[in-house]
């Protein structure tokens, strides 16, 4: 690891920090402590997925044309502008406006960083680095979860305004960190069509396994992440009477499960087909909603439907610890030279959309339609692999096997060194 790459993720990790110190808190300090109400509250927790969706779009033609150092130092000066006058805001308008900022500063650092992954990156590292970010950004926010939730106090608003304070400080110790990174020249590819380097929309739809890329990773996102804090705890809640500390046993541990076996789940993907390896992903959370299935639907004592409802945030973090060195470095091989920012950026745009979408759908399910709850996202779980399966069909070997390449190559599309520029 470089010092570039080491920079980068200790970035990742300060960004993770310092989202920990207040994300769990924002809607009881927006509704309780402002007195701003639940609607407001909901509507500032909206804005942010909004704002993030409002500013990908154009965030990859940003990166494509200044390089991904320059959006990114402009995003983290976003975020920690948003996440400062947050802290200080009491009105209403002035605390959409902030979340806005916030939202959609925190939304950009994510392609930004993962381009500066694969700029720093060679084929043969590249899932070791994406799983130590994705590593390192659990261990964040767990840390600055733990550590926040010791620093508030609900009757002081001022404890909300050092929360804040700290992630614009995170934010801006971040800006110092990467301003001293030099990115290496991306490698470039001969007989790339014209205009590629523009960041075209119109040719990232037409790589057909990019956008099979982007359906299955909706799916993922939509089918996991987008239950995690939403149908997935309501269930618990309603179905299976898990209480509120047995959830945030549940929490910790698929927190404890990513940073105990990410990298002991990275040999074993490392010599593994990335589609079956995503494949494998989505078997493991089908059982993962059948254990679900039993703790809300079974027979059993109260014990044994809490212990099966940890297991199943277990099982799910089993399966992200396996697709965080998979997906992302894919997503990278499959963009042509020049393009890296563009395919980041839609990725993160899906990632978004599905995580957006996913509570809105899940979250009424679970708490009322338990068993339609459980068998949707079993089926869901299951076109995981079935997407899976057919993306790898439209992978070259080196793409979908990068350790089967014999030679270095160029991470966008498995072409041979031999037909690098020089």
């Amino acid at each position: 690891m470089g010092a570039a790459m080491r920079r980068i993720h200790v970035g990742n990790a300060l960004s993770a920090f310092g989202l920990g110190f207040t994300v769990p808190y924002l809607y009881v300090y927006v509704a309780q402590v402002r007195e701003l109400g639940a609607g407001t509250a909901g509507l500032v927790l909206a804005v942010f997925a909004v704002a993030a969706l409002m500013v990908l779009p154009f965030a990859g033609r940003a990166i494509v044309r200044w390089g991904p150092l320059p959006v990114l130092l402009a995003a983290l000066v976003t975020a920690a502008v948003g996440a400062l006058s947050l802290g200080v805001a009491s009105g209403a308008l002035a605390v959409v406006l902030s979340a806005v900022a916030l939202g959609a500063g925190q939304a950009v650092t994510q392609p930004a960083l993962a381009t500066m992954i694969v700029d720093c990156s060679a084929p043969g590292t590249r899932s070791r680095a994406f799983a130590t970010q994705f590593f390192l950004q659990n261990l964040g926010l767990g840390v600055g979860g733990l550590i926040g939730g010791h620093l508030v106090d609900p009757s002081r608003a001022g404890s909300f305004t050092l929360l804040f304070a700290i992630e614009a400080a995170m934010f801006l110790l971040l800006v110092v960190v990467m301003g001293t990174i030099r990115i290496p020249r991306a490698p470039r590819v001969e007989g790339l069509p014209a205009g590629t380097a523009k960041g075209s929309w119109k040719q990232l739809l037409g790589n057909r396994a990019m956008v099979q890329l982007c359906v299955l990773s909706f799916v993922l996102f939509f089918a996991c992440y987008g239950q995690f804090e939403s149908g997935l705890s309501a269930y618990g809640v309603e179905a299976a009477g898990i209480s509120t500390s047995a959830l945030g046993m549940a929490l910790a541990a698929n927190t404890a499960v990513i940073v105990v076996a990410q990298f002991a789940v990275l040999k074993f993907v490392e010599r593994r087909k990335r589609s079956r390896v995503i494949a494998a992903v989505g078997l493991i959370w089908a059982v993962a909603w059948g254990v679900a299935g039993y703790a809300g639907l079974g027979h059993g004592s109260q014990a044994m439907a809490t212990a099966a409802f940890v297991s199943t945030y277990a099982l799910f973090g089993l399966g992200e610890a396996m697709l965080a060195p998979t997906v992302a470095p894919l997503v990278a091989d499959l963009a042509p030279a020049g393009m890296a920012g563009q395919y980041n950026s839609a990725f993160a745009l899906v990632k978004q959309l599905a995580l957006a979408v996913g509570p809105a759908v899940g979250g009424p399910m679970g708490a009322s339609l338990h068993a339609a709850y459980i068998v949707t996202f079993l089926l869901f779980s299951l076109g995981i692999s079935v997407l899976a399966i057919r993306l790898g069909r439209r992978l070259t070997p080196v793409q979908n096997q990068p350790s089967q390449a014999r030679s270095r190559v160029v991470a966008r599309g498995g072409v041979p060194k031999e037909s690098l520029a020089a």
